[in-house]
């Protein structure tokens, strides 16, 4: 009885964290974007830095196609953003040659989410999962996702040094952006992908009250040598995607490094009721009528 109880109260809790127009504005643009016969043709139409402007917004809701890695790689290097180096990009794997690869390096699918097929790999270790893979065993993953979904593409890029110098897992620097403005940075320490420490700050470095329930909170963080390289990167990537976005970017060596768009975070789940209504804010100032 004690532990329906407690299940009770869990659904509870994650219903009353769920509800309100915050949550119900993410999860319009959900079904808007994807819920669409012609979403996946938008969403996987190669794009190229040098296609004009006209080009990326020549499509009903244009910003799906930054939800292919692979066309945001591209969006943020037009705009002068930094990326990490592109070792091989495509769908048959057999055609990935790993004895060319350096020890250090990243595969990550063009289309997905929550680090889903992601492979952080130190000498053949993923440090997301700490296994050992050989390069027969990762081709057969990714062969298999490939075979799932026809539209899928496989990107091995350069495994980012962070800003000390050495190969680990990046810490994520995640701006919630409104048409050029930062509504905040959830910065997160990350272990793993769903577990770490994290905290909320302006575009000034000021600690701000929690935005989202997903990490535990992490105190005293520092902010990168580049964060001002950061904000100005948000802003202009965020000014010219037009409408809220998250912004993932990273502080590397090379310094602030794009990492990808997220147009539905977490699904509009989790915020706190300080959370919610600092998104309502921005999001009625600086995006009011776009979904």
């Amino acid at each position: 009885m004690l532990i329906k109880s407690f299940n009770m109260f869990d659904r509870i809790i994650h219903y009353l964290r769920n509800q309100g127009q915050f949550s119900k504005r993410i999860k319009k643009r959900y079904e808007t974007f994807w819920h669409d016969s012609q979403a996946e043709q938008i969403r996987n139409m190669p794009m190229s830095q040098h296609d004009c402007i006209e080009k990326w917004k020549a499509a009903p809701y244009w910003q799906r196609k930054l939800s292919n890695k692979y066309n945001a790689r591209e969006f943020a290097q037009m705009h002068g953003c930094k990326v990490s180096d592109l070792y091989w990009k495509g769908a048959d794997v057999d055609y990935l040659d790993f004895s060319k690869l350096p020890p250090y390096y990243v595969i990550r699918p063009t289309i997905g989410h929550s680090c889903n097929y992601v492979f952080v790999m130190d000498n053949g270790q993923n440090l997301f999962d700490k296994k050992q893979y050989t390069p027969e065993e990762i081709k057969i993953i990714l062969k298999r996702e490939v075979t799932k979904n026809p539209n899928l593409e496989f990107l091995v890029e350069e495994f980012l040094q962070n800003e000390e110098g050495n190969h680990a897992i990046l810490t994520d620097y995640k701006f919630y952006c409104f048409n050029g403005e930062i509504a905040c940075l959830y910065v997160i320490n990350r272990l793993s992908p769903k577990s770490g420490f994290g905290a909320f700050y302006d575009e000034n470095w000021n600690l701000v009250k929690k935005v989202q329930f997903n990490y535990p909170p992490k105190l005293n963080q520092q902010a990168p040598a580049c964060f001002k390289e950061m904000v100005k990167t948000a802003k202009t990537l965020s000014k010219s995607y037009g409408m809220f976005v998250r912004i993932d970017l990273y502080a590397t060596r090379k310094g602030c490094v794009f990492g990808e768009f997220t147009p539905t975070p977490s699904m509009g789940m989790n915020f706190t009721s300080f959370g919610k209504k600092l998104m309502l804010s921005y999001w009625d100032k600086y995006c009011n009528g776009y979904i």
